[in-house]
């Protein structure tokens, strides 16, 4: 590596800033920051840093650079547009044998200002070397929305209990129960902020009580694409030991768990369950009593027709900790992916989302309630069901004129979207070779559907570049 990341301590030293500009007053902050003593030398100051010169942030001295004024400095930074001075001062700070840093200028760095994220005393550096700061500056955002907002918290909690307890424990132990502490129920615990909770389980891991305490988490997938991932099912994936997953969780999102966990396949399709529902839930309880922390995930939101609520109340009643970690619903990332609006102020004024087929496999719906020209009908596991589903509409009253689109692979780089209506769509479905997973939207909304992404396939013509298809009914 080019530069050794080091936690340089300056509280109350001495550091030189040549330049009084915009690029100058930024470094200084960073300085500031870290209780050091600012001194700027510059002819003039300007914007920022005047203020910061006001405000008493900043000592000046108000004339050009002389190497006499660095001696007793820490470190220098030069943030000037003269050449001639940003050279002197690297010839006189090498002289000194003060670390320097002139800025853009890689070749003059003794030492270089990351790109940094603070979370109370977590401080996470992001450096390319002087290479392109601005691609650090994105990897930092990047970092910012992963890594928790109470993660500096749950830090001074870990040095308080650090404090109490590791005088307690043998020198060679000490390593070996910090880890297993944050391998248990008690990092996440700490993470939601439930404080005196996470000291209980650290106090029973203290104890003695060696077997650690397993829990489930039931994560929502979302429809499909991983970019559509909350950041906290994103951060608990990645800390389980056990991924148990369905079928309609793409493989882009299993790649993103814990290369080390391992993953249980339990997908079920219509008549064809790789385990039956009563046995999912058992497995679920079974590997967290083994002290294993487990993912159960599911596509779209793991409540939405996910029978996420079976699972939950099995684990409740065997004294197993779950949580439920939301995901986005294949409604809702489905319809934002087509531009579907599920509700519109002249179309809809409210949305119902049912299932086509039921706990028996038979499609027993109550039909009045679902025939309503002002309102969004969005129909999951529907697709084997279509003919059956759009005739009963029909006879119940709905206009068979009503648009309805049929969504396969919503969100996903192969989506494709079959807008059609309802009288249609039975035949339209078998033409377009639309196969499952597939969502149905029924409704006028539905004809505010994106038209760039849109195929013509009746008549053969692409009308766009993206990589999702629409199939449109000509």
């Amino acid at each position: 590596m080019d530069y050794l990341p080091i936690f340089m301590r300056l509280k109350g030293e001495k550091v030189c800033v040549i330049g009084g500009g915009t690029i100058a007053a930024r470094k200084s902050d960073l300085f500031i920051q870290s209780g050091a003593k600012v001194e700027i030398i510059s002819p003039e100051l300007k914007g920022e840093m005047a203020r910061m010169h006001q405000a008493g942030l900043v000592s000046w001295q108000p004339c050009v650079f002389e190497p006499s004024l660095l001696v007793g400095a820490k470190l220098v930074l030069a943030a000037t547009d003269d050449q001639a001075v940003n050279e002197a001062v690297y010839a006189a700070t090498t002289e000194l044998g003060i670390a320097v840093n002139i800025a853009d200028q890689t070749e003059l760095c003794d030492y270089i200002l990351p790109s940094i994220l603070q979370r109370g005393p977590i401080t996470v550096a992001v450096s390319t070397g002087g290479r392109s700061p601005t691609f650090a500056r994105h990897l930092r955002v990047q970092l910012e929305q992963a890594l928790p907002t109470r993660l500096g918290e749950v830090a001074l909690l870990l040095r308080q209990l650090r404090q109490q307890y590791n005088p307690l424990i043998e020198e060679e132990e000490r390593k070996h129960f910090w880890q297993n502490l944050l391998n248990s129920a008690f990092y996440q615990t700490a993470l939601e902020g439930r404080w005196d909770e996470a000291r209980q389980i650290c106090a029973q891991a203290f104890a003695g009580h060696a077997t650690p305490t397993g829990e489930v988490f039931l994560v929502g997938a979302g429809p499909g694409d991983p970019d559509l991932l909350t950041i906290k099912a994103l951060r608990i994936l990645q800390t389980a030991d056990v991924i148990v997953y369905d079928r309609l969780v793409s493989e882009d999102i299993i790649n993103l768990t814990r290369r080390e966990a391992e993953r249980i396949y339990v997908g079920k399709a219509m008549s064809n369950h790789t385990l039956p529902q009563e046995q999912i839930n058992q497995l679920l309880v079974d590997l967290a009593k083994q002290g294993k922390k487990v993912i159960r995930l599911k596509g779209g939101d793991p409540t939405i027709f996910g029978r996420g609520a079976e699972e939950q109340a099995l684990l409740r009643e065997q004294g197993v900790a779950c949580t439920v970690v939301p995901g986005i619903s294949s409604a809702s990332g489905i319809a934002a992916s087509t531009g579907i609006p599920l509700t519109h102020r002249e179309f809809a004024q409210s949305v119902k989302f049912v299932t086509g087929h039921t706990r028996q496999g038979i499609v027993d719906l109550d039909w009045n309630c679902l025939v309503d020209p002002n309102q969004t009908l969005v129909i999951y596991m529907g697709l084997s069901n279509i003919e059956i589903i759009t005739r009963q509409l029909i006879e119940h009253g709905m206009n068979p004129n009503t648009p309805m689109a049929v969504i396969e692979n919503g969100t996903r780089a192969n989506q494709r979207v079959l807008v059609t209506d309802l009288q249609q769509a039975t035949k339209q479905v078998a033409l377009a070779g639309i196969q499952a997973p597939a969502l149905m939207i029924i409704g006028r909304v539905v004809q505010c559907v994106e038209p760039s992404v849109c195929i013509d396939w009746a008549n053969n013509v692409m009308r766009t570049d993206a990589s999702q298809q629409a199939v449109r009914y000509g």
